[in-house]
């Protein structure tokens, strides 16, 4: 294989849930495809990485200093929803069941990978509770070692009276990813959430 082509196959094969097959597929369409989409990818790819940056107040996506959340005034609810990473909003947008703000942490706490508090969006919690007048929150995080020791060190960080503590209840599997999960599970876990 040509070894341009296998620079950018090599390049595809490093995203999340893309091997070197679906890589080598998506590379050669791109390629052999005579309307231009390349170039449009190209262009595009190369715009949103210049101009999208972290929301400055919760980590969501944007090419604006604030987030479409952030701004949403109809959002002002005293929810706030913490996530891992921005795909766990997608998810909750989708499924429509939370009109709150949201929180992105970018990953979670993890002695084995070395991630420690000072590596994820934590440190502006607790004056995001008081500028944003928030009385609960709400994890969204994976059920997992991780995900559980990220949301107690989040709590005893915070150890604020005046904040309630939820998560999202049954129907997310231990070890679970929003990702995998559908819609109606996501609800009624969403709703079933329980107090911490």
């Amino acid at each position: 294989m040509n070894i341009k082509i296998e620079k950018l196959v090599k390049q595809f094969a490093k995203l999340p849930r893309v091997g070197t097959r679906a890589a080598t597929r998506i590379v050669l369409n791109l390629l052999q495809d005579k309307t231009g989409r390349a170039e449009s990818l190209a262009t595009a790819l190369l715009d949103a990485a210049k101009t999208i940056h972290p929301c400055s107040i919760c980590g969501v996506l944007t090419d604006q200093d604030k987030c479409e959340y952030c701004c949403d005034i109809t959002r002002q609810n005293g929810q706030l929803c913490i996530v891992r990473d921005l795909s766990d909003v997608v998810v909750l947008e989708k499924s429509g069941v939370f009109h709150g703000r949201y929180h992105v942490l970018g990953g979670n706490l993890s002695g084995v990978a070395g991630i420690t508090p000072d590596d994820l969006n934590i440190s502006s919690i607790p004056s995001r509770i008081i500028s944003e007048q928030i009385t609960e929150i709400i994890f969204a995080l994976p059920n997992t070692v991780e995900g559980k020791t990220t949301q107690q060190y989040i709590i005893s960080a915070i150890n604020n009276p005046n904040v309630s503590f939820s998560e999202l209840a049954s129907g997310v599997p231990l070890g679970g990813d929003l990702d995998y999960i559908d819609d109606g599970t996501l609800t009624l876990a969403f709703w079933g959430r329980k107090k911490l």
